[in-house]
């Protein structure tokens, strides 16, 4: 299995940590993986704890000292900064000699198997009922590459439900969205890494307006997490210059899946109405 992400860790031991290690765990969270890179010292004053507390927090998640954890830290940035030719020599020079097929499909189901190993149910199942609350409006939102994740949950959730928009990314157009964003409606956010500044900023102005977030990212987690308490983190790592959304899609799917059950009635009865409007305007070609 690859390694968890110092993240993961701190993630999955969050409930054993004493109140100091929280709240030194919530500092390196914020804008991580950069936060846990100065001296001892200064990560310990910037979370206003001592330096002992860094070091019994550092050896909780099992590493010998502060330089290991530094350490790890800095090739976690390398892995979250890099760009397309960067991931592609760094796979290609040490590929296995098996066929391409086998490679990327063992890196998706690994993928897939430690995604959901680390998915809080509970989370799930709170972020599919918000999605069928008919009170609330849905937004959806990607990036550069996401937004191709966002076009087909978008497309799935119009016909589950009425009141959802697909906030187009950029700049110049998501706040005329924003106008309409009331204190708890729901917006859908998919940001993976080389983490788009304008999405992050949208999240803030969202979150400032009372949405709640439903952040879909990876496993190094966009810095949209300090806005968002629903937060999925998906392994994305492929032997490839790009990464994988397989394992996004996958909660999608769920998720489409999930919320079509709570609110059946009228999904079923939107889905006839959608395909009695495909017969009259003979959209689809009918084989009788």
């Amino acid at each position: 299995m690859k390694p968890e992400t110092i993240a993961e860790r701190l993630q999955d031991r969050f409930d054993i940590l004493t109140r100091a290690e929280r709240q030194l765990a919530d500092t390196v969270l914020e804008n991580y993986p950069v936060s846990g890179l100065g001296s001892i010292t200064a990560v310990a004053e910037k979370a206003g704890v001592s330096t002992p507390t860094v070091a019994r927090l550092v050896q909780k998640m099992g590493f010998k000292g502060f330089p290991e954890f530094q350490e790890q830290l800095r090739k976690e940035l390398e892995d979250k900064i890099s760009g397309p030719i960067d991931k592609h020599d760094r796979w290609a020079g040490n590929a296995p000699d098996t066929h391409i097929l086998n490679r990327f499909t063992d890196a998706v189901m690994l993928n897939i198997k430690q995604t959901l190993a680390q998915i809080d149910t509970e989370i799930f199942d709170e972020s599919c009922r918000l999605l069928a609350d008919k009170d609330r409006s849905v937004y959806v939102v990607g990036g550069r590459i996401t937004r191709a994740l966002a076009d087909y949950f978008f497309q799935h959730m119009q016909v589950l439900r009425p009141d959802i928009t697909h906030i187009q990314a950029i700049s110049n157009a998501w706040p005329h969205y924003l106008l309409n964003v009331q204190k708890g409606d729901v917006i859908v956010i998919f940001d993976v890494r080389r983490y788009e500044n304008s999405t992050l900023k949208l999240a803030e102005m969202a979150a400032a307006k009372g949405a709640e977030i439903i952040l879909l990212t990876d496993q190094w987690i966009s810095p949209i997490s300090k806005f968002s308490r629903l937060v999925f983190a998906c392994r994305i790592v492929v032997p490839s210059a790009w990464d994988s959304s397989v394992t996004s899609l996958l909660l999608l799917e769920s998720m489409i899946t999930q919320v079509q059950e709570l609110t059946w009635p009228e999904t079923r009865r939107r889905m006839q109405e959608l395909e009695d409007m495909f017969d009259e305007t003979k959209f689809f070609r009918k084989f009788t």
